[in-house]
């Protein structure tokens, strides 16, 4: 059931001028997509940035007055060749500055117990902007710095929001023309990954129609990524099977029981008595990395997040209900310091983050209406594969959210003969997971040790891993 959206008043937003202490540059673009800011210091990093950072909004529904925020880095290596991606969190409606800080961008935060100062930043080596420039896009609206000046314009789903996108990368696109001749990929993980195909599918659309500007689609890339079917929660208990979860006896329940139901939404009693006890005892581990402490994720519960707290009238960004603290030791610390960064004046400053927009930013937006309208993403990975366009589906392989024998059995599903059969991928003369290609140009692969965002677990294998990708080399 929907939560009730409270019809509070959102304020007309305009820019915050620039301190002298921030050293950015205030519309380094200024057509369709409107001013974007180039931010050359962040507060928390020490010195200046040492990669090109762009901040910006983008509207995508002028009757609503719906603006996408996105974090834009140039590649570090050859901008004006290298390939851009499109970079959108899972969630739905988690930030993308997820994908920024903790997965596959080049900042990360310094671990270090929270004392009431702002979070450091430090350069991460290991960042996907190594060998493309990325858009990272806070979208459906309401994700991260995202808004809408009318309630109504919340309401969104796969398919709308889908829409909204593409009205983003035309426009983007229009206001960048210089990266109109580079490659282009829609990347994203977890829930981003159902929607990532039907974006990509609008868009060569879009190519096919001759709309402009025309846009250098050469496929996505998709990781631990959800399909909308049964494969994303039937695969989860013969995994926990397989690592020693679950027991012979109550698998064999599960099959005697359930027979071919889905594991979600159980439909006979015995089968859901038998998936309530292996649920519970799933519960007892980390399911973004099976071998991980046990730890909260820090994103606020319903009662926190409102939208009273964060769409109210107000400047000051103090958190006025913090997140659960995390143990030091535990990954999600780093997402608790997000929101003391974020949610800092100064940090709102220099990124440039349109005052009396969003009250309060988190890292994942639990409250606000969202459709799940797309029932099963499969056929666009079908059809687009089938068109020549290039593909990579990668799975962390201590993943028990997404499972990699779920993602397996639907890409056997597509039934394209292999032209590269199942081997390892190596790096630094290890084996850094187990790779196999289609005829349909589609690359699959695990990634050893490798959790739900496989690149926060390992990011130097998957740097490797994209790097060799797009290049057109075999993993």
């Amino acid at each position: 059931m929907r939560p009730p959206l409270l019809l509070l008043p959102l304020f007309i937003s305009f820019l915050f001028s620039p301190p002298p202490a921030v050293a950015v540059a205030v519309a380094v673009a200024a057509g369709a997509a409107g001013a974007a800011t180039l931010v050359t210091h962040l507060p928390g990093f020490d010195g200046r940035l040492p990669f090109r950072f762009e901040t910006g909004y983008v509207g995508v529904d002028e009757e609503k007055g719906v603006e996408l925020f996105y974090y834009f880095v140039e590649s570090e290596g050859r901008p004006r060749d290298d390939p851009l991606v499109l970079w959108l969190t899972g969630g739905p409606r988690c930030s993308a500055f997820s994908g920024l800080v903790f997965e596959i961008g080049p900042l990360k935060f310094v671990t270090a117990e929270y004392n009431g100062s702002l979070p450091s930043l430090v350069y991460f080596p290991y960042s996907w902007t190594k060998v493309s420039s990325i858009i990272f896009l806070d979208s459906p609206v309401g994700s991260g710095f995202s808004f809408s000046k009318q309630m109504e314009g919340y309401d969104v789903g796969d398919i709308s929001s889908s829409m909204q996108v593409y009205t983003f990368i035309k426009k983007w696109f229009s206001d960048h023309p210089q990266f109109l001749s580079n490659p282009f990929y829609v990347a994203g993980d977890s829930y981003a990954g159902k929607v990532a195909p039907l974006i990509a599918q609008i868009i060569s659309e879009g190519i096919e129609s001759g709309q402009q500007p025309r846009l250098n689609l050469k496929g996505y890339l998709i990781g631990n990524p959800g399909t909308g079917e049964k494969y994303d929660n039937n695969y989860k208990v013969p995994y926990a099977h397989g690592m020693g979860i679950i027991s012979d006896q109550l698998y064999e329940l599960t099959q005697k029981n359930c027979q071919g139901e889905d594991y979600g939404n159980p439909r006979n009693r015995l089968c859901a008595q038998v998936l309530e006890t292996v649920e519970e005892l799933m519960d007892k581990v980390e399911k973004a990395q099976v071998l991980e402490r046990k730890c909260i994720l820090v994103s606020p519960k319903p009662e926190i997040t409102s939208e009273s707290r964060r769409y109210l009238k107000g400047e000051n960004a103090k958190l006025s209900s913090p997140p659960e603290v995390p143990p030091l030791e535990c990954r999600s610390y780093a997402y608790f310091l997000s929101y003391y960064w974020a949610n800092d004046n100064r940090t709102r400053e220099a990124l440039n983050v349109k005052k009396g927009t969003v009250k309060e930013w988190v890292r994942c937006e639990k409250v606000l209406p969202y459709t799940k309208d797309l029932d099963s993403s499969i056929k666009y990975h079908y059809n687009l594969t089938r068109r020549g366009y290039r593909a990579l589906v990668y799975s962390g392989d201590h993943d028990m959210v997404v499972p990699f024998l779920g993602t397996q059995a639907w890409i056997r599903s597509l039934n394209f003969s292999i032209v590269d059969d199942w081997r390892s991928w190596d790096v630094d003369g290890q084996a850094a997971g187990f790779t196999i290609t289609y005829a349909n140009n589609m690359t699959f692969a695990t990634v050893k040790g490798g959790g739900h965002t496989a690149p926060e677990y390992r990011p130097k294998e998957c740097l490797a891993m994209v790097r060799r990708w797009l290049n057109g080399k075999p993993l």
